[in-house]
């Protein structure tokens, strides 16, 4: 809204507006990673009980069997027990798969979000881009393709402190991801975006400070 109000014809105000959805619908998508997913839940538990009862069942048909029987031979025995024993590992590949699968599925929709907040970051960063506070100065005047300057000392302050603001943001959006799901692959993902801010946030306060007092 102040963004808004200051700025309502700059593109920074449709960029804010971009973030405040994002900002609404991070709330939701975090109620989303706290929420079990109990139909997955469920198919893992009856997939878990048919591969222990399937096991013991092996095991038990196994063991029973009479090598000296004329029915069974012991090399039939044992080829038995080794296409047992491959069933079971694949079935138990297959298990693992379904017990990690909650965790894979909300880490890669985690990362496809945190891929939005770093290229929001990129955006603001392309804003504040040609804000050079040395042109306020008459030293150098502008040429035909400089780009457009009608920002006063006090008004180019402000702009750049909404675009810090908005970095500020970002990186603590991204932080809410981090805390609710305990992956390396993500914590790297949202270091990386932190990184990112905070280059673009001292870039920004670098800018603001060659302004001085507004």
């Amino acid at each position: 809204m102040r963004v808004q109000e200051r700025f309502p014809h700059r593109g920074l105000t449709q960029q804010c507006a971009e973030l405040e959805r994002i900002s609404e619908q991070t709330i939701e998508r975090i109620r989303w990673f706290e929420t079990p997913i109990r139909w997955l839940i469920r198919t893992t538990w009856v997939m878990s009980s048919i591969f222990v009862c399937a096991s013991f069942a092996i095991v038990w048909l196994i063991t029973t069997q009479n090598p000296t029987a004329e029915s069974i031979s012991k090399a039939e025995l044992i080829q038995a027990g080794e296409a047992a024993i491959q069933e079971l590992v694949f079935a138990g590949a297959a298990l693992w798969f379904l017990l990690t699968l909650e965790g894979r599925w909300k880490r890669g929709k985690a990362l496809y979000f945190l891929r939005e907040l770093r290229s929001m970051a990129h955006l603001v960063d392309l804003r504040q881009l040609d804000k050079d506070p040395h042109r306020l100065s008459n030293d150098l005047p502008d040429t035909a393709s400089s780009p457009r300057s009608d920002l006063t000392a006090a008004e180019l302050g402000r702009y750049l402190d909404y675009c810090s603001e908005m970095v500020s943001l970002i990186s603590k959006l991204a932080a809410l991801y981090a805390e609710r799901l305990d992956d390396a692959e993500l914590l790297q993902a949202v270091d990386e975006v932190e990184d990112l801010t905070n280059g673009i946030a001292g870039r920004v306060w670098q800018k603001i400070s060659l302004i001085g007092p507004k």
